[in-house]
């Protein structure tokens, strides 16, 4: 694979994961107790054999490339191996953000054409899945195609949500539907592309259009081998905040598929400012746990039912953590009961609190595309107080105190509390 250059797009917004990406890219959201999202497509490559891979970033990079540091901890660093971090470019007067997946790898031409390679892999930095792209590559040289997608099926009622293909018996891609509102197939776009370099310089030198499922494959079909790579492993678009914690619970279900240690899913585990590895967990005389992961480093002493706690997460006695997913160093207190809840880091959980109880037939009215499950989301190092009631599909804003509260310290179903 030493002639593939992998391009991993890690710039994008995600504000449908709501307070999550408040202080980070989407791709470096915890997940599944000692992960990040990018973690996944980074071992993938690593797996496969890549040498050189260029990490796209813009919104709120830091944390991500605090995370992805040299690239050693995915064996990514060396002479013959690297990670390359491509913000985006400086212009005359600003920022020349990136307006698109096309537009972000139009701006980094120049570093592709300094390293000579026979085809560029488009990956994305979101998606939870497990791939080996030595496949994909073998497949895409077999066909001598231009362009190759990979492509799974989906449900048909969740087709309007990709890129469909419609398809030869060969697998030749002979027509292209973005987000349609009827589809024709249920061949869904993954997001991972494979474009021989000579082909892809000249498509993007040509075509200004910025996104290439909206644009720039389009055009190939009309000039182009444009094949697809069928793909029928685990694979889900983590972007939203049920399909996060869908994936989650995925997690704790033997047969779903996902299994992130014997994919040999690899992190830096010292991107979280520790010089050493997290002690074994403790769990006390009293603490009951079912169907959970549970991080090293946690002291449970209550109970916790289908649940995914992260490093450092304290759940006293008495206290009840069910079918939620608890990100680092969060206390839930005595006596404290959480059902479906989305704690971010260094949450505080006060005795007796109540969270996610009530109606989840109310959806949040200020994010009602967010939050309409039964779902509440709690942001970085907010404070839940002592006695609290907090019901379903309520969002609470990171760094909330005591004082924010009203006066009962309640926030009913469907509620949005901020600074």
């Amino acid at each position: 694979m030493r002639n593939v250059l992998a391009v991993l797009l890690a710039g994008g917004v995600g504000s449908r994961l709501n307070v999550l990406v408040r202080k980070r890219a989407k791709p470096a959201v915890p997940f599944g107790g000692n992960y990040r999202i990018i973690d996944f497509t980074l071992s993938n490559a690593a797996n496969s054999d890549l040498n050189c891979v260029a990490v796209l970033t813009q919104y709120k990079p830091l944390s991500l490339m605090d995370h992805i540091g040299d690239g050693s901890a995915w064996d990514l660093a060396g002479r013959t191996r690297e990670i390359r971090i491509l913000p985006p470019k400086t212009g005359e007067k600003e920022w020349d953000w990136y307006k698109g997946t096309a537009d972000a790898v139009r701006q980094n031409l120049d570093f592709l054409l300094r390293r000579p390679s026979r085809e560029v892999l488009i990956l994305s930095g979101d998606h939870v899945y497990y791939m080996d792209y030595r496949k994909l590559i073998a497949y895409h040289r077999a066909k001598k195609a231009q362009v190759t997608v990979a492509m799974m099926p989906v449900p048909w009622d969740q087709t309007h949500h990709f890129g469909i293909a419609i398809t030869d018996q060969d697998g030749r891609i002979i027509d292209w539907e973005e987000k349609p509102v009827k589809a024709r197939s249920n061949l869904a776009s993954m997001g991972v592309y494979v474009f021989d370099t000579t082909y892809l310089v000249d498509i993007l030198t040509r075509i200004k259009e910025e996104d290439f499922g909206m644009h720039i494959l389009p055009q190939a079909l009309k000039e182009a081998h444009v094949y697809a790579f069928p793909f029928s492993g685990y694979w889900r678009d983590v972007g939203t905040l049920e399909a996060f914690f869908q994936a989650h619970m995925d997690l704790l279900r033997p047969d779903s598929g996902l299994d992130p240690e014997n994919w040999g899913v690899m992190t830096n585990h010292f991107s979280h400012g520790l010089t050493y590895d997290w002690p074994p967990s403790r769990i006390h005389c009293s603490g009951q746990i079912e169907e959970s992961v549970i991080a090293p480093g946690c002291e449970i002493a209550g109970k916790v039912i289908r649940s995914v706690l992260f490093p450092g997460v304290r759940v006293e006695k008495g206290a009840e953590v069910v079918d939620s997913i608890l990100m680092h160093d969060t206390i839930v207190s005595r006596h404290a009961k959480l059902h479906r809840i989305i704690a971010d880091k260094q949450v505080y959980i006060g005795p007796e609190a109540v969270v996610g109880q009530g109606d989840a037939s109310v959806i949040n009215k200020r994010f009602p595309k967010h939050l309409y499950t039964g779902l509440t989301l709690i942001g970085k190092e907010a404070v839940v107080p002592a006695g609290a009631s907090i019901g379903r599909n309520c969002v609470i804003y990171p760094n909330i105190r005591v004082e924010h509260y009203p006066e009962d310290f309640s926030l009913p179903d469907g509620e949005t509390l901020e600074i």
